[in-house]
């Protein structure tokens, strides 16, 4: 993985508040997650469907022993829908309740930013609810993902249950 790493130009250094987070990519777009919830990022595998899962589950893999569930970011993102194929990358992430895996065409790199360089979601458009902020980049905007808030309750005891049957 490439680092983009940006430090504080000002001052010559790093400020010791900064956030770092992993920049990936859909359909072109891009889009971040903050890195301390990013545990790596693996090539594509065949992805074992999960029966009775909510719909933004494509299904689960094993990753050294554990069952992992398998998102589909683009069906959330309201992107068009696209099989898995080889080139696409398996983010394995923590969500603050369970490890999953998102898959992404392709990770970008890291970038380190503080807080003043994060834009607030509400200050864009109200209702971004998966959004933590936003950054600018020379080239562009990134959204900054929030894991925590990518599965709806009833999703998240969907899926539970799912699992606990498929064992």
């Amino acid at each position: 993985m490439s680092t983009l790493s940006s430090a504080n130009a000002d001052s010559g250094f790093a400020s010791e508040i900064t956030s770092q987070y992993v920049i990936f990519t859909l359909d072109g777009q891009r889009y971040a997650l903050a890195l301390d919830t990013v545990e790596r990022i693996v090539r594509a595998v065949e992805v074992t469907p999960l029966p009775e899962a909510p719909a933004v589950v494509l299904g689960v893999i094993n990753v050294e022993g554990r069952v992992l569930p398998v998102l589909n970011l683009r069906q959330r993102f309201l992107l068009p829908h696209r099989d898995i194929n080889l080139d696409d990358q398996f983010m394995i992430a923590y969500t603050g309740s369970r490890d999953v895996v998102l898959v992404i065409d392709e990770t970008v790199g890291v970038i380190e930013r503080d807080p003043s360089q994060i834009i607030a979601p509400n200050l864009v458009a109200a209702g971004l609810k998966h959004i933590n902020g936003i950054v600018q980049l020379d080239d562009g905007l990134v959204l900054i993902h929030d894991l925590e808030k990518f599965l709806t309750q009833d999703e998240e005891r969907t899926l539970t249950e799912a699992i606990g049957r498929a064992r």
